[in-house]
């Protein structure tokens, strides 16, 4: 087992190293970079996805992510390779350092906090820029005529700008941008490219629990597991061929969940060591670092951990959400509040607050039948930023095909 885990550890790491450590923040030489910009939780995660999607056409693509400081502790979404840091201040000299250490190619810039010297400074090095899912308030109205003509040669630096609102287009307008740069869109929401998983393997697994109700617990923190596997115990009572998933990040907390298994008197087994379960296994024990596309297409109910203490970061719903988990989660999501409030009152979620309430949802909503509505909701949700995200998409690949162009007959 210490092979196991040490293995777990080793890969662990590498991905953290690609997901953009410090030794990592500088542009691989013969690669494109997409630098994005966010400005909440919720576009920082479309962006993500964004990037994903780039990347399986252009495999050579870096994405650098920056984002306001509020949102500097958000992990960094799949699709982005690294995190860069804008000064506090937008001045010349940071602007400058900035651009000439990442170089970029083109920005997308999300929503408004715009930066007039920064985005000046990146116009003037000849990188694409766009600007999208802008503001009313985003764009300034003042009436002073200097104040008006900097904000019109601010704007005149995005060559597209992208919003949902006919108050923003009339202000555009009105600061003087030309309509043909100018495109009503979707507002931007979070979206997610599903997690991937063997499709044999999910096969086999489908094939081997035998038509089960399953439930996955993922992402445990060590403060739900004795929640979390009391709630299940309580559910076997009423299902008794109910399994529970439970993921956990095996590099931190392999031993601690293992030792409360065992307290538990609950039959289980380490996916890690023995993929087999059989009809008197109670629990599955996975790692989350191994990848959740298979449990998340198995269960048609999640507990998102993390989230059980008041204060909680939580974790992003969309992975769960895109492949038809219904979810319940707790009271601390501060990283995605406005995702999961939205959510609730969808009745794509439930929120819960400890084991009796977790268990009562898990035995009604166990079974796919009793949790189809939910995903249903959540599938709405996941596809509503679909078609901003689809335009996004395309625009990048055209300007960095027509970058490649202009390069090559120059």
């Amino acid at each position: 087992m210490s092979e196991t885990i040490g293995k777990r550890a080793r890969s662990a790491l590498m991905r953290r190293r690609g997901a953009g450590s410090a030794d990592d923040l500088k542009r691989d030489r013969g690669t494109e970079l997409l630098w994005v910009h966010a400005t909440s939780p919720e576009r920082l995660t479309a962006l993500g996805d964004i990037g994903t999607r780039l990347k399986t056409s252009r495999p050579d693509l870096q994405v650098l992510v920056t984002c306001e400081d509020d949102l500097m502790d958000l992990p960094l979404p799949e699709g982005c390779d690294m995190r860069g840091q804008l000064s506090a201040g937008d001045t010349t000299h940071a602007a400058r350092n900035f651009l000439e250490h990442f170089q970029p190619d083109l920005c997308l810039w999300t929503g408004g906090r715009l930066r007039p010297n920064l985005i000046r400074l990146t116009r003037e090095r000849d990188v694409d820029l766009l600007l999208t899912d802008v503001e009313p308030d985003d764009i300034p109205s003042r009436r002073l005529r200097w104040f008006t003509d900097m904000t019109q040669k601010m704007l005149e630096c995005f060559d597209r700008i992208f919003t949902a609102s006919p108050d923003a287009i009339e202000r555009l307008k009105r600061a003087g941008v030309s309509p043909d740069r100018i495109t009503q869109t979707a507002v931007m929401r979070s979206s997610i490219t599903p997690p991937s998983c063997n499709d044999d393997e999910l096969s086999q697994v489908t094939t081997a629990l035998g038509g089960r109700p399953v439930w996955l617990a993922a992402n445990l923190e060590p403060y739900e597991f004795d929640a979390v596997l009391s709630a299940h115990r309580t559910a076997l009572k009423r299902l008794h061929r109910l399994l529970l998933v439970v993921a956990v990040d095996c590099e931190r907390h392999f031993d601690a969940i293992c030792s409360t298994l065992r307290r538990s008197g609950l039959r289980f087994v380490d996916w890690g060591v023995s993929d087999r379960a059989d009809e008197n296994t109670q629990v599955i024990l996975a790692c989350s670092e191994d990848g959740l596309g298979m449990w998340y297409r198995l269960a048609p109910l999640t507990f998102l951990g993390g989230s059980l203490e008041r204060g909680g970061t939580g974790q992003c719903p969309m992975p769960a959400l895109s492949l038809g988990s219904a979810i319940l989660f707790g009271p601390g999501v501060r990283d995605h509040v406005d995702l999961y409030r939205r959510l609730a009152s969808e009745g794509a979620a439930i929120k819960i607050l400890g084991a009796a309430e977790l268990s009562d949802h898990v035995t009604r909503l166990a079974a796919p039948d009793e949790a189809a509505a939910m995903a249903l909701a959540g599938w709405k949700i996941v596809t509503e930023g679909a078609e901003l995200t689809d335009l996004l998409v395309d625009e990048v690949q055209d300007r960095f095909d027509l970058r490649e162009k202009r390069h090559a007959s120059a």
